[in-house]
This record gives structure tokens, C-alpha cells and sequence, in this order.
């Protein structure tokens, strides 16, 4: 069963190629410090915008960088069935434990439809392999409702989970109602994670992490006092995480010649963002996702100096596998040149 914490791993670039040696570094540094498994090549990890190729590269290189010291899931979905059966069996091949599959995004497919036409067909041509369901409609545009994945949890084997970022409680309980007490709902918004998992209803296990590429130690923990019962201490570092879980969207309002606009900065610029700032591997995001506006390169700057100020123990990790100094990363201009566009 897949309970526990779990890193959405980004994908570092140098220039427009993927840096595997900086991947490897970031593998290392998620393992040190206690997750329960990495998830490759999820849409934190640029799915998109990756070639298959590339895709392929990289999940072979986390699998290896895994095997025997935590769980691999693999980012295999698509709005094209037949590249998540492409992209499954490669995974399959290679070992990986379970894979992920985003719902159809821009497409639009009905819940019947993703049922029917798109993850059925992957459950069914690799039984062995854990499928997950990842529900984002806001991504994607589209939902995999409830009652499906009930009625898809019934008929596979080996769909017992679910990547839940809907948002909405109402729609995590009637999910818990149509799956029953055995299947696991993994939350996939940093955020609402203790209200996932305290909820009598909703009885989450645990999370497939944004903020954890960041503090894998301390999303980890938190993740344990939850499943302990400890809900004081997890409670505080929940609320010490915060202003990392809120760079999932940068939102600012930027001043043209014609008015005002809105910038909605969302994942995973504004983590990648951060991860330069601390001298982490990551590199720019590929486009069409582009930089930071000023305001928004702002409010990353904020959101670590709180951290910083605050509970330092949360990035001493990081400090110490990349050593760096946090203090002087984020007080040290020349470390985020570039990093945002100098005009809207």
C-alpha cells in the first residue's frame, strides 16, 4: 500500500537539456532525508514539455537511483491513451512500482470516458503495475469523478490509490464512500494535507509532495506525526510549511499601459524558482513557462526568508547536502539575476 510522503520530483535542466547529474542529486538528497518514494516525471517534473525520449531518460535514472532504498512511481500519463500504454510499458520494464496517471488535460474526455477509454485500458494491459489516478481538474480541465473510481477500483486489482488535488472535501469523502476503507487517498496539495488526513471522513494517507523538493525532512515528518496520531506537533510544522506550500500559484497583480492584470505564476516556477535562489540543480522551466514577474520573484523571496526567520531547522537539510549558506542565498541579489523578467 502506498502510504507515507512522497516527492513530485523537479526536473533540473541545464540550458534546454536535462541535468542527470544534478537529477542524481536530487534523488540522493530526497533518500537522506526520509520519503517514502519519488515520483518521476510527474507534472512537476515538466511532463509536457519533456520529449518522450527525455521522459523515458529520466525515469530510468530515478528507478535505478531507487531500486531497493524507496518506492518509484513514474509520471505515464497523457492526453493520448496510447502514449500512457507506450510510456507504461517502458516503465513496467524497468521496474518501477507504480505509475501516475494525470487525467487528459485540454482534451476534455467525461469521467466515463477516462474510465473506459484511458485508464482502464493501462490497468488491464499491466496488471502488475500499481495504477494511480491523478485528479486535477484544474490542471486538466476535465475529472475523473467518485463513482468511477470506485467502479475502476472494483475492477482492477491493482488501482487501490489516488492522487486527490481536487480541492474540495466534499468530493475526497465521496470518494472514501465509493472506495471504501482499504483504499488510499493521497493528497496532492501540500496545503490541505492535515485537513486531508485528520478528516474522520476523508482519512487520507499521506502526500505526493510539491514543497518536499525543497524540505524533504520536515514534509516527511509531519506525514509520520499524522500517522502517529500526533496531531499538536504536525500541526506545527504544517503551519512552518505554509509559505512553501503556497508557491504551488504566485499570484500578483502587474500594471500594463491599458490597466491592471493578473499573473498567475504556477507550478512549479515559483518552486524551481526558490531551488536557484538556494543553489540547488533545477535550472530554468522549459517553455512556454517562462520566469517570475519582480512582484512574484518577491514573494518567493519572502515566503524562504519566513521560513528562514522562522523554523531554520526546516531548510538545515539542504543547507548541509548542497552546503550552502540559506543566510546568504537569500540575501545576496546576484543569486536570483535572471530569475525574473525585468518588465511585464
Amino acid at each position: 500500500m502506498l502510504t507515507g510522503s512522497y516527492t513530485a520530483l523537479i526536473t533540473p535542466f541545464t540550458e534546454d537539456t536535462v541535468d542527470h547529474e544534478g537529477l542524481e542529486k536530487l534523488v540522493d538528497f530526497q533518500m537522506k532525508n526520509g520519503i517514502s518514494g519519488i515520483l518521476a516525471v510527474g507534472t512537476t517534473g515538466e511532463s509536457p514539455t519533456l520529449t518522450w525520449n527525455e521522459h523515458n531518460l529520466v525515469i530510468e535514472t530515478v528507478a535505478q537511483k531507487t531500486k531497493n532504498k524507496c518506492t518509484c512511481i513514474a509520471g505515464t500519463g497523457s492526453n493520448n491513451t496510447k502514449e500512457s500504454l507506450e510510456a507504461t510499458k517502458h516503465a513496467a520494464d524497468i521496474g518501477v512500482d507504480a505509475v501516475l496517471l494525470v487525467e487528459p488535460y485540454y482534451n476534455g474526455p467525461s469521467s466515463l470516458e477516462i474510465r473506459k477509454e484511458y485508464i482502464a485500458p493501462v490497468a488491464a494491459a499491466f496488471p502488475d503495475v500499481q495504477i494511480i489516478p491523478y485528479i486535477i481538474p484544474g490542471r486538466t480541465g476535465t475529472q475523473l469523478f467518485p463513482e468511477d473510481l470506485g467502479l475502476l477500483s472494483n475492477a482492477f486489482k491493482n488501482i487501490n490509490a489516488v492522487k486527490e488535488a481536487t480541492g474540495n472535501i466534499e468530493n475526497m469523502r465521496r470518494t472514501r464512500e465509493c472506495c471504501g476503507p482499504d483504499f488510499t487517498i493521497l493528497s496532492g496539495d501540500d496545503g490541505m494535507t492535515y485537513k486531508m488526513m485528520t478528516d474522520s471522513e476523508v482519512k487520507a494517507g499521506g502526500l505526493i509532495s510539491v514543497a518536499s523538493n525543497i524540505a524533504p525532512r520536515a514534509v516527511s515528518e509531519m506525514i509520520r506525526l499524522l500517522e502517529q496520531g500526533n496531531f499538536s506537533e504536525a500541526q506545527h510544522l504544517a503551519s512552518a510549511l505554509q509559505p512553501l506550500s503556497e508557491l504551488v500559484t504566485v499570484t500578483t497583480t502587474e500594471k500594463t499601459p491599458y490597466g491592471n492584470v493578473v499573473c498567475r505564476a504556477r507550478n512549479p516556477l515559483a518552486a524551481k524558482t526558490l531551488m536557484s535562489i538556494l543553489g540547488m540543480p533545477s535550472g530554468r522551466c522549459r517553455q512556454p513557462i517562462g520566469k517570475m514577474t519582480l512582484k512574484g520573484l518577491e514573494k518567493v523571496l519572502a515566503a524562504g526568508r519566513k521560513v528562514q526567520a522562522e523554523t531554520p531547522e526546516i531548510f538545515k537539510p539542504l543547507a548541509d547536502f548542497f552546503n550552502v549558506d540559506i543566510d546568504e542565498r537569500l540575501n545576496t541579489p546576484s543569486n536570483w539575476e535572471s530569475l525574473a523578467y525585468e518588465d511585464y
